[in-house]
């Protein structure tokens, strides 16, 4: 056999009919619903702010092929737009063009070249860069336009969102259905009528592009499900405890990052078990993670923390979870 036929990469090695680039392109057009949805609320803002993200990602790994690994670049396959589109998704409307490269150059450069490109970063590129602009520039990175400014408003009124006001609340002793009298109407939430980051304000166009990457086969419903089942789930129960000082489960999945993460990020292929039971746990873990940090910790959102604390059990999750090996027995043998 002609050894210039084998080609070696990294697994897992699945057959299917569609290419990475057909895939990458109709994760795109899934996130469409929620980037035009952005612009509508945020204006011209959120144009520029994505605009960034995107050329910086591609600029970044086109660089960092050609110069420092001596490759030939390879942009066109969309694994850098859709890192762009991400990192802008979880950030403010007004984050200032330099911090928005920078996070591209952390996201490409860190978090999916430092690995060796697509298909080997344990971690989701576009939330390595969005922790790495959170600890770094707190307060651009807290600082959230108001829904409604205006498309052509530049300095829109800013304020918390939501889920921050909820938490200062409850931090000075505040109770729960006194502070949510002031929150924005669970259909406002819904449709994407509040403040947050550019990608995660509307629940009803995220949930349009997960059923259209459903109806296109590009990812399977165990991942999402399981991270938003497991929200509401875990958040319930805190609440059926204690209703006066822990939010009700439709509240967490219609605010933060909850329905973006479990739909765009957290069914990342390289970044998330390749089995379906592993893909269970695996949105377990992330949506009781979530309910903890929002629920006991300091900073009110936590959505990007536990999914790149489960990437790293991901292969851990692998290992221990396998399907049974073709033509082998699920029954113990029973000896004598």
């Amino acid at each position: 056999m002609n050894a210039k036929l084998l080609t070696v990469s990294p697994s897992p090695h699945i057959h299917q009919q569609q290419s990475v680039k057909q895939i990458m392109f109709g994760v795109i057009i899934a996130m469409l619903p929620a980037l035009l949805m952005s612009f509508y609320v945020f204006g011209i803002n959120a144009i520029y702010v994505t605009f960034v993200a995107v050329a910086s990602c591609i600029a970044v790994e086109y660089l960092i092929v050609k110069y420092l690994l001596k490759q030939v670049p390879d942009v066109t396959d969309g694994s850098a737009i859709i890192t762009g589109i991400l990192l802008a998704f979880n950030v403010p409307s007004n984050l200032p063009w330099y911090i928005m490269v920078i996070g591209a150059i952390v996201a490409i450069g860190i978090g999916k070249m430092s690995f060796g490109g697509l298909g080997g970063n344990p971690f989701n590129p576009a939330l390595v860069g969005r922790v790495f602009l959170l600890i770094s520039f707190p307060v651009q990175m807290t600082s959230w336009p108001l829904a409604g400014a205006g498309f052509f408003e530049v300095d829109a009124t800013t304020g918390a969102t939501i889920l921050g006001t909820l938490k200062e609340a409850m931090m000075q002793g505040s109770y729960i259905p006194a502070v949510l009298q002031e929150a924005p109407a669970y259909s406002d939430m819904f449709l994407g009528l509040q403040a947050g980051s550019i990608g995660e304000i509307s629940a009803l166009a995220l949930l349009l592009g997960m059923f259209y990457m459903l109806y296109k086969k590009i990812i399977t419903w165990h991942i999402p499900v399981s991270v938003m089942a497991s929200v509401a789930v875990f958040s319930g129960i805190f609440w059926l405890m204690d209703p006066t000082h822990y939010l009700n489960p439709l509240f967490h999945l219609l605010t933060g990052g909850v329905m973006l993460g479990a739909i765009f990020m957290a069914t990342d292929y390289v970044t998330s078990p390749v089995t379906i039971k592993g893909q269970i746990v695996f949105g377990i873990g992330i949506g009781l993670i979530t309910v903890l940090i929002r629920s006991f910790g300091s900073y009110p959102e936590g959505v990007s923390f536990a999914i790149l604390i489960m990437n790293a059990f991901v292969p851990l999750i692998d290992k221990y979870i396998k399907p049974h090996r073709f033509g082998k027995s699920n029954k113990k043998a029973v000896t004598a």
